[in-house]
């Protein structure tokens, strides 16, 4: 069966906007966490940036901690990250492309140009029994370099896909599907997400190649309006404040 693996990233945003300077604060990104390895989902996405925007050290070691389930550490090909990926030892890692201005990541990593520079990082991850995730677009090219680099995993970057609509989604749910097909070719093992919702997550999830999809802010965005109405009245039940029929 096809995996889930859930990016728990953004729920760590929406503390950040409170708790920017504190040690505490909430909600727990662990505690999302917890839920979705309780409701069943393979693994969890968390992606330490290097400016710490949402989530901070001290989640990603609560997250490795309190898992009984993989932990996918999603990262940029630094210096920094790889020291602090060795030390933690989580059961895969995924390199992406990072900038600072961005809001979330957008496109997938520049394997084949940047192929010598990521060479020592797979090598360092590989030797420490981390399985190595690329992030990439749906490239024959891309997936080429991967497999010389030896990585384990490509996911591949289906926000092009959802962004659009038509005949150019169509056309880009070709390109995935070939990619897919083509990763399976070469060895690698084939994930795909990013932007993913109810309305485009179909057509991917029948893509016989795939083995897991990642899937995040969509689902956060989601409990929002899941989750409201139990909150309030979690709330309001032992305080009275507020009045539901």
């Amino acid at each position: 069966m096809l995996k889930l693996g859930v990016n728990i990233d953004h729920v760590a945003t929406v503390r950040q906007a409170r708790y920017r300077n504190s040690e505490q604060g909430e909600p727990s990104p662990v505690q999302a966490a917890l839920s979705c390895e309780q409701a069943g989902c393979y693994g969890i996405t968390a992606h330490l940036r290097e400016d710490r925007r949402h989530i901070l050290d001290r989640d990603i070691w609560s997250l490795k901690e309190a898992l009984k389930i993989p932990l996918n550490f999603e990262m940029a090909n630094t210096s920094e990250m790889v020291g602090i990926a060795i030390k933690l030892l989580p059961a895969s890692v995924c390199l992406v492309p990072e900038k600072r201005e961005e809001r979330t990541t957008e496109g997938g990593l520049d394997v084949a140009g940047g192929f010598e520079s990521l060479k020592p990082f797979v090598s360092t991850l590989k030797d420490n029994g981390i399985l190595v995730s690329l992030f990439i677009e749906p490239s024959e090219k891309q997936l080429e370099a991967a497999a010389s680099l030896n990585a384990d995993i490509v996911e591949l970057h289906t926000g092009r896909y959802c962004d659009t609509e038509g005949t150019a989604r169509d056309a880009e749910l070709k390109r995935i599907i070939h990619a897919a097909g083509v990763a399976e070719g070469l060895g690698l093992e084939c994930h795909a997400g990013h932007g993913l919702t109810f309305d485009t997550v179909t057509p991917i999830a029948e893509i016989p190649s795939l083995v897991e999809l990642n899937i995040g802010h969509f689902l956060i965005g989601e409990a929002i309006f899941s989750g409201l109405d139990l909150s309030l009245i979690h709330i309001s039940e032992p305080t009275r404040l507020l009045s539901i029929s």
